[in-house]
């Protein structure tokens, strides 16, 4: 269980990654008001941003399936590697995004959701 907590540690963590490589080295950046900051970059600042976003967005339903999963007793060595394999792919999500590659990157964001559903239905 312990692989666990560090797992759900790190996919909250995941958010600020993409936050961090938005911000960084950003020319005029306001800390007092980041969001209007954020909705003023463009290009691969603007992705991180956005990837920051989805990823927040994507959480929920992580723990959710996470925490089903668990209380429905599903081997937590098998959770552990699928949330392993979630953490992995929404990583090169990230670098997706951040290259630009949209196509590309709606593949492997489909694939991270197949990895939330095989934990989810790990637990039935």
């Amino acid at each position: 269980m312990k692989t666990i907590a560090w797992l759900m540690l790190a996919a909250a963590l995941l958010p600020f990654v993409s936050t961090l490589i938005a911000k960084a080295g950003g020319r005029q950046y306001d800390n007092n008001d980041p969001r209007a900051w954020l909705a003023r970059q463009e290009g691969w600042r603007a992705r991180a941003n956005a990837a920051q976003i989805n990823t927040f967005e994507a959480l929920p339903f992580f723990y959710g399936a996470v925490l089903f999963a668990l209380y429905n007793q599903a081997p937590a060595a098998h959770v552990a590697t699928l949330m392993a394999c979630w953490l992995g792919v929404r990583l090169g999500y990230l670098a997706m995004y951040l290259a630009g590659w949209g196509a590309l990157r709606s593949l492997v964001w489909a694939i991270g959701v197949g990895f939330v559903i095989a934990i989810l239905f790990s637990g039935v």
